[in-house]
């Protein structure tokens, strides 16, 4: 995998131009299909912006360190007059009309959109095997997925297909596919990148965040698409920063939170051997190795469920047709129209989420489950503020064990769920994660998860290029 430094000194020595970096990404996407990564490729689009990439440096007005990079997006981020289909039968010829903030962004640093990666339905699913058009493969071990739902993405990265990529996080779907596939994955804090144009699944949990092949990679994709929205005055998004500035300070002197809770029964014995391989050579480093506790953190993976399934009930009634009425023949008959739309344009698993979200959400079942589980999102929250008291940054496991095997989506649905238990607390929280490969187990990359406080990313990101730099 090139990075994003080694495509810029490529291009600005001449020994390359964007038109050729374009059109070389998309060969290799034509040459590794049979991954499915990608659910739409912009071949005509992508050569033209390259095309004005080239003219721009031609002319010294190059626009920054993206400018001329290829770049993939997932499918559930809006591009005007490109298909945004969320992976779901019911969006198949959905053409946007508007651009996503983000992407928005990220074209306006110059990089060049080559395609939409594939993903799991409406982002729902934790092994990019819900998706309408087919399965990802994990180019590492074909026998098992990439993880999801932004398993696309990941693997559009780990296939040399793409330097970076973006994808959506509601519950660790940037972070599980990252560890799947041995690539770096980011999900910044809530609200440190717009959603505008994002396709909800949980609007109180996604967030847009960056893959990359390496730490800076990712740090300087994401100062390409965060800061303040212009299609809302109101948001929370604060401005942009330079995330690249801290790398390469180290770890010397940081306190390394260790959750008791996290390094005990569930978590796979070799992928607890090389996280706590890494963590020694962290202290060897000069880091401080603290034990700290998350006693709610039993709870975050039934919580977020509840939270996530409701939000998306809410979020996908855009599609049904009760909103029509009966008024009249007409009314009636979009009505017919879109229940029928509904129960064979969603898959078995967007249909499960919304019926329970639908469960959780009723008259005599509000209180008991929505209600409670948001206050365990509170609990959640406040552990990770205690524990932030001692300790800088909080190591823990990205996943319990080695990728799933394909085809346990449908065999055993709850191992797929419980593939989250490590990540989910984070979008409970609104914290920044970032998975990083730190070791192998059985032939195959052990992502290890660095957790840290509210838009302290640059911090975060230090850490995490310790981390790749003591892995090699």
């Amino acid at each position: 995998m090139q990075t994003i430094q080694e495509l810029q000194a490529q291009l600005a020595n001449g020994s390359t131009t964007a038109e050729k970096l374009a059109q070389a990404s998309l060969e290799k996407i034509e040459s590794t299909k049979n991954l499915n990564a990608y659910i739409s490729v912009l071949n005509d689009r992508a050569l033209e912006r390259a095309k004005e990439s080239d003219k721009r440096r031609a002319e010294g007005k190059s626009l920054g360190a993206l400018d001329g990079i290829p770049v993939a997006v997932k499918d559930n981020m809006c591009l005007t007059g490109t298909r945004t289909t969320a992976a779901s039968k019911i969006l198949d010829n959905f053409v946007a009309p508007y651009t996503a903030t983000a992407l928005e962004k990220l074209e306006a640093a110059g990089a060049i959109i080559v395609g939409k990666t594939n993903m799991d339905e409406f982002a729902m699913g934790s092994s990019n095997e819900t998706s309408y058009y087919g399965p990802v493969k994990n180019p590492l071990d074909e026998s098992r997925v990439p993880g999801g739902s932004s398993g696309g993405s990941a693997v559009a990265v780990a296939s040399g297909t793409v330097p970076c990529a973006l994808g959506s996080d509601t519950g660790g779907s940037i972070r599980q596919p990252a560890a799947c596939t041995g690539v770096v994955g980011l999900k910044p804090t809530y609200g440190r990148v717009s959603r505008y144009g994002l396709l909800a699944y949980a609007s109180s949990l996604d967030q847009i965040g960056p893959f990359g092949a390496t730490v800076r990679d990712c740090a300087t994709l994401l100062g390409a698409i965060c800061g303040i929205d212009p299609h809302d005055n109101t948001t929370s998004t604060r401005p942009t920063e330079d995330f690249t500035a801290k790398l390469g300070t180290g770890v010397k002197g940081k306190v390394i939170g260790v959750p008791k809770e996290y390094f005990g029964e569930g978590l796979d014995a070799e992928c607890k051997a090389a996280i706590e391989n890494m963590l020694k050579k962290m202290e060897a480093e000069g880091a401080t190795i603290k034990e700290v506790s998350l006693p709610h953190i039993s709870y975050a993976v039934s919580s977020y469920y509840i939270i996530a399934t409701a939000e998306a009930s809410s979020n996908l009634s855009r599609y049904d047709g009760v909103r029509y009425g009966y008024r009249s023949a007409e009314a009636r008959k979009l009505f017919d129209l879109y229940a029928k739309s509904r129960s064979e344009g969603f898959g078995k698993e967007v249909q499960r989420r919304i019926l329970l979200g639908s469960y959780v959400l009723s008259a005599g079942f509000y209180d008991a489950y929505y209600v409670q589980a948001q206050k365990v999102r509170r609990l959640i929250t406040d552990d990770f503020t205690e524990a932030f008291k001692t300790c800088d940054v909080i190591a823990s496991p990205t996943m319990p064990g080695l990728p799933l095997k394909c085809g346990m989506n449908e065999s055993d649905p709850m191992a797929v769920y419980l593939s989250d238990i490590y990540t989910v607390s984070l979008n409970l929280a609104g914290l920044p994660g970032v998975s990083v490969p730190c070791g192998m187990a059985g032939g195959l990359p052990v992502g290890l998860q660095w957790i840290g406080k509210p838009f302290q990313e640059a911090d975060l990101l230090a850490v995490a290029e310790a981390t790749e730099r003591l892995n090699k």
